[in-house]
């Protein structure tokens, strides 16, 4: 008689085999190609109960159960300040993954909410700085966020079109204030789209946006960001259609930078010109 699978058992399932290609497979290429998670590594998995965070945790977490390098998980949960409708959608979710949560609560919305100027950039910086010191309190040396490979060809896309950069986002990124402390991104090579049919195939439902501003006032500074971004999703969506190949080649292009065909570039904060060196060429 065939053994009935308990929902988290079927979820499991359902990220090594149905959706092995687009989800398991990636993040082990991320894990191994960017060398991410190290023997004896104690890993604090930053969960915001997005689908992304609550993912990237179910995979770390099988990683775990199969994997002959020891390293350990501390699933961290902060609360900044959720209405308890929020925080309860995370407690739940969070039991029917079979994720064993470590909540904190911070006052971080409401320090934010004080600051008339850029509320959306004190905040995050607030949750990354808040989130560094409690795994280093719990024992962790690394902090894992649910960025993905969309998010890493957006954020290169827009750091250009209004930043007037070129700036990717990086795999893994020693942290400058926590000594000692370093972030990943597991699932840096994991397509959004595949998140998202994971989520449905599995009747999932997670937090959209828990933020306090965009849920109180329309006027909030992230709104425009957010905008921006969307911009950007529906540009590369658009010249997909002709060019299948658009989000691999951006991509691949963080990854081939020709450092020599630029005029300028910033490297350890300090900027720099091709003049530097060009008189010293052949």
């Amino acid at each position: 008689m065939k053994r009935e699978l308990k929902p988290f058992q079927t979820i499991e399932q359902s990220i090594t085999k149905k959706y092995r290609k687009q989800l398991w497979n990636p993040f082990i290429t991320a894990v191994k190609k960017y060398e991410l998670i190290q023997k004896d590594d104690n890993i604090a998995v930053c969960i915001s109960g997005g689908k992304d965070s609550m993912l990237m945790a179910k995979l770390l977490q099988l990683l775990q159960r199969y994997s002959e390098v020891h390293f350990g998980l501390v699933f961290l949960a902060m609360d900044p300040g959720y209405s308890p409708k929020n925080r309860l959608k995370i407690e739940e979710n969070a039991k029917i993954l079979n994720i064993p949560l470590t909540v904190f609560e911070t006052d971080i919305f409401d320090a934010a909410s004080k600051t008339e100027k850029y509320p959306c950039y004190l905040c995050a910086r607030m949750r990354r700085g808040n989130l560094y010191a409690k795994a280093k309190e719990l024992g962790c040396n690394k902090i894992a966020l649910g960025h993905h490979f969309s998010d890493v060809i957006e954020t290169t896309v827009m750091a250009m079109f209004y930043g007037a950069q070129l700036q990717a986002m990086i795999p893994k990124l020693k942290s400058r204030n926590f000594e000692n402390m370093e972030l990943i991104r597991p699932m840096y090579c994991i397509h959004e789209d595949s998140i998202i049919s994971w989520k449905k195939y599995n009747n999932l439902d997670f937090l959209q946006c828990a933020c306090r501003f965009t849920e109180e006032s329309e006027a909030c500074n992230n709104t425009e960001q957010l905008s921006k971004r969307r911009e950007i999703k529906l540009l590369i969506k658009e010249l997909k259609k002709n060019n299948p190949n658009i989000e691999k080649n951006i991509f691949g292009s963080i990854h081939k930078l020709h450092l020599d065909t630029f005029p300028g570039y910033k490297t350890d904060g300090k900027m720099h010109s091709f003049l530097e060196k060009y008189n010293d060429l052949p």
